[in-house]
């Protein structure tokens, strides 16, 4: 579909999701609610297109079937995180908690379960795309940097550095580790986290942030009982740590 200067919504240059599922039709029903909300669309059946397409086309958004001939959602999910940091919503038939758990420890933002409503997944597409990118930046508003001890948090410059070493952090950790960062004395419900990082008008399973969490630990190596940046609150939720 040709860019124009009339689509909308409108996020920063060409909104570009890329479709990847082997069911045509159902794939072929999201394309058409994202043409109609706007967005520059692309699709793939099997996973290896797939990588080769976000290669080649850099979506903003990827929306990934989890069972795929070929590569399947989660090599693609892997594969995809080696080399770009687009948002890649998981699409799965399986109940099962663990599938979605193991689908966002590869690297996906947020997950759907089959059957879905397209304008629901349209919805979680323009969600993602209204958070703040590096570009958007305001250091004027933002703070340069918030110090907790050795860990240094660059809001405008979306990096988190631990003891001055660099940490790969997805785009949605960053965002979970930067509102908690944010407000260091305020503890967050899951569904304050999830106001903050995913929207308001998101709606889906809350544990998805003590999955998010658990990365996020993990990558700071913030393991130990009890964790010295993210605390946990029986009870209400996470604050961080206070800085030294």
């Amino acid at each position: 579909m040709t860019p124009s200067a009339t689509r909308t919504p409108a996020p920063r240059n060409p909104a570009r999701v890329l479709v990847v599922d082997d069911e045509l039709p159902l794939a072929r029903l999201v394309c058409s609610y994202l043409q109609r909300d706007g967005f520059d669309v692309q699709t793939a059946a099997d996973g290896d297109l797939a990588i080769e397409r976000t290669r080649e086309w850099d979506p903003a958004v990827i929306v990934l079937d989890l069972g795929l001939p070929g590569a399947d959602g989660m090599e693609v999910c892997r594969a995809v995180r080696t080399f770009s940091d687009c948002y890649i919503i998981m699409l799965t038939a399986r109940v099962e908690e663990i599938d979605k758990l193991v689908g966002l420890s590869v690297g996906a933002d947020d997950y759907l379960t089959k059957p879905f409503s397209p304008r629901e997944l349209v919805a979680r597409v323009r969600a993602m795309l209204r958070r703040p990118r590096q570009s958007d930046a305001d250091p004027d508003v933002e703070p340069a940097a918030i110090t907790f001890g050795p860990l240094t948090i660059d809001v405008p410059g979306r990096e988190v550095h631990l003891a001055g070493a660099l940490v790969e952090l997805t785009r949605t950790e960053f965002d979970v580790l930067a509102a908690l960062a944010a407000r260091p004395r305020m503890v967050f419900s899951r569904r304050q986290l999830i106001e903050a990082v995913w929207g308001e008008s998101w709606v889906g399973d809350e544990h998805l942030v003590d999955v998010h969490i658990g990365h996020v630990r993990r990558k700071l190596g913030d393991t130990s009982s009890p964790p010295v940046f993210i605390k946990t609150v029986r009870g209400v939720g996470y604050r961080m740590g206070p800085g030294t």
